[in-house]
């Protein structure tokens, strides 16, 4: 694993985080993969000064392209986490890139996550690290709980994830949006419940994500 962070200045609202949080980041990404058989190890951090990059990266921005291409490091089976702030125009906690489009453009391969959601951080309700347990989970192949048609259709391609129509706010413990089904699934980390809820991947969404590793990783 390769960190990136972006700041637009020397402090820490600037996005300037400390070591002490980057290395949290990585032992909360090897607690929470640890029942799937996914592993990470920590290579290197690098620090780099651009308001620009800080502010204005979004999926697909020439910001984004622009600090990939300089900065981006090793090959498919290098995940290259970046960090920023994003605009007050965009909401968005980050992104990842899913691993069937790496071959055709490598460059954009990785996971861009706003700073303040480090083990640590700023954000409320979202600063136990698990903003980019969830991202890196896009980067492994997984879905959303509640991808797709709502309660019908494939869902996340996942056949023991309980479907869901909509993505879970806060802890909304018996919550079920496909009634007559089993009750949505909040402490799952592809769902969009606060940091401390979320506590799990199934059996299958770690099936899938070992896939996606042998086909594209």
């Amino acid at each position: 694993v390769y960190f990136h962070i972006i700041a637009a200045n020397e402090t820490y609202e600037g996005g300037w985080i400390p070591n002490y949080q980057i290395k949290a980041q990585v032992d909360r990404l090897n607690t929470d993969f640890n029942t799937t058989g996914i592993s990470f190890n920590y290579r290197n951090t690098s620090r780099i000064l651009n308001a620009d990059w800080f502010e204005n990266v979004y999926p697909g921005s020439p910001q984004e392209q622009e600090l990939k291409r300089a900065y981006r490091q090793g090959d498919a089976t290098t995940l290259n986490i970046y960090t920023a702030g994003f605009n007050r125009t965009n909401p968005s906690l980050g992104y990842g890139s899913m691993p069937s489009k790496y071959f055709k453009d490598p460059i954009s391969d990785g996971v861009i996550v706003r700073y303040s959601t480090f083990p640590g951080g700023e954000r409320k309700n979202y600063n136990l690290g698990r903003t980019t347990v969830h991202e890196v989970g896009h980067w492994f192949g997984l879905y959303h709980t509640f991808e797709g048609d709502g309660c019908d259709g494939v869902g996340d391609n996942v056949a023991d994830t309980a479907p869901e129509a909509s993505g879970a706010e806060g802890c909304p413990v018996g919550r079920n949006t496909c009634p007559g089904g089993p009750p949505d699934p909040i402490h799952n980390y592809m769902d969009y419940s606060f940091d401390l809820c979320m506590r799990e991947f199934t059996k299958g969404q770690a099936v899938r994500m070992h896939e996606a590793i042998r086909a594209f990783r």
